[in-house]
């Protein structure tokens, strides 16, 4: 049925137009499982459903914002699965996550994760009350944006989404700066996938914390994005699509401002009004 191309996979479809039906080969968003291990405990962390391509980014990025890591140095290695009982076309869906000498983190909280599907993530199983745990701080004030710069976000997005052209089938996240310049993208069957992707960069160019930068989410924005902004330290996390009651109670306690139904020239904003400037 299908010819499998990285994140994108060959498809045979069936048009029906005007009553007639015709046969053409489409663009699928490829859609496979990522397992994280941890070594040297020999343990897997997490299952999600994700597209191929910078899984390395997006395991870093997830370990980071669980807070199994704080720093690019508590990452030692990280390479795809080398074992040989492991059918070959699947090694690229392992990854071992080797941590630094001593690091030895509580992985018990990790547990939740152990399968964590394309579309919401752990779905507010998790709690506010475990950032408060973990001891995030609130996000320092700054910087001030204006109207017209939230607005041009989104048309920039969608330009760089170079895979949902082809396929109309994925989620992205990207990072801009105050003056609404494009910094990073990351696409991705789920939305917390793209921006583990997101962090996982940032990690390893060691940019965190991301105290400067807007992101911009396709669809809604759930508890867990906010979770994930809150470890990276972004102040202002806007999204296409309408928060959940729990991601409006994350950002106003860590200080984020939370922008929601961004279309065209008019946006909600939920928590953080103090960081755009507008008359």
């Amino acid at each position: 049925m299908n010819t499998q191309t990285g994140s994108k996979t060959k498809a045979q479809v069936w048009v029906v137009e005007n009553g007639k039906m015709r046969s053409r080969l489409d663009q699928l968003t490829t859609e496979e499982p990522l397992e994280i291990r941890l070594a040297p405990f020999q343990k897997t962390v997490a299952v999600t459903m994700r597209t191929p391509g910078a899984d390395f980014e997006l395991a870093a990025g997830f370990l980071y914002s669980e807070g199994v890591v704080s720093r690019r140095e508590d990452i030692r290695r990280i390479s795809y699965c080398v074992d040989e009982l492991v059918d070959g076309e699947q090694r690229h869906n392992i990854v071992n996550v080797e941590l630094r000498d001593g690091l030895i983190p509580d992985l018990q909280p990790l547990e939740r994760h152990f399968y964590t599907s394309s579309a919401c993530g752990v779905c507010g199983k998790a709690s506010l009350e475990a950032l408060r745990l973990r001891g995030c701080p609130v996000i320092p004030s700054g910087p001030t944006v204006t109207p017209e710069i939230i607005y041009s976000l989104p048309d920039k997005l969608r330009a760089a989404q170079g895979i949902f052209t082809a396929t109309g089938g994925l989620h992205a996240a990207a990072t801009f700066n105050a003056q609404g310049q494009l910094l990073n993208l990351h696409e991705d069957v789920g939305r917390h996938n793209a921006l583990d992707k997101l962090i996982g960069t940032a990690l390893f160019s060691e940019e965190l914390p991301l105290n400067n930068c807007i992101i911009l989410v396709s669809g809604r924005s759930s508890f867990e994005i906010l979770q994930k902004s809150t470890t990276a330290g972004i102040p202002i996390v806007c999204s296409v699509s309408a928060p959940s009651s729990l991601a409006v109670s994350v950002a106003k306690e860590f200080g984020i401002t939370l922008i929601g139904f961004l279309r065209g020239e008019r946006f909600n904003i939920y928590t953080g009004l103090q960081r755009i400037n507008a008359a």
